[in-house]
């Protein structure tokens, strides 16, 4: 599979899903740090994937997404945005009504 079907895949398979630099329990970054505490202040399930793991994958998404920067949040295969896009949305939100409308969708 290459790589381009990898990310294909991941973003079927993962209603909400979040390239982020290390893990939700062990951010490496400060960004990523910041928005995966607004997705988990959502309270739903989500995917992770650490694209420090993965050189191939971190410059193949960047080109994929048309955005240059880590983190990424996808919800229903889209891109959502970066960290400053994700906390504006969770100070207003839509972040928690997009996430559990994801969520919500994936169960039925």
């Amino acid at each position: 599979m290459d790589i381009n079907e990898t990310i294909k895949s991941q973003l079927e398979e993962n209603p909400i899903i979040l390239y982020m630099k290390g893990s939700p329990q062990a951010p490496q970054c400060g960004f990523s740090a910041k928005t995966v505490q607004a997705v988990m202040a959502c309270g739903e399930r989500f995917a992770f994937v650490n694209i420090l793991d993965n050189q191939e994958l971190r410059e193949a998404l960047k080109v994929y997404s048309s955005w240059p920067t880590y983190p990424q949040l996808y919800i229903n295969g889209e891109l959502v945005g970066g960290c400053d896009i994700v906390l504006e949305m969770s100070e207003s939100g839509e972040l928690a009504k997009l996430v559990k409308e994801a969520a919500k969708q994936a169960e039925a």
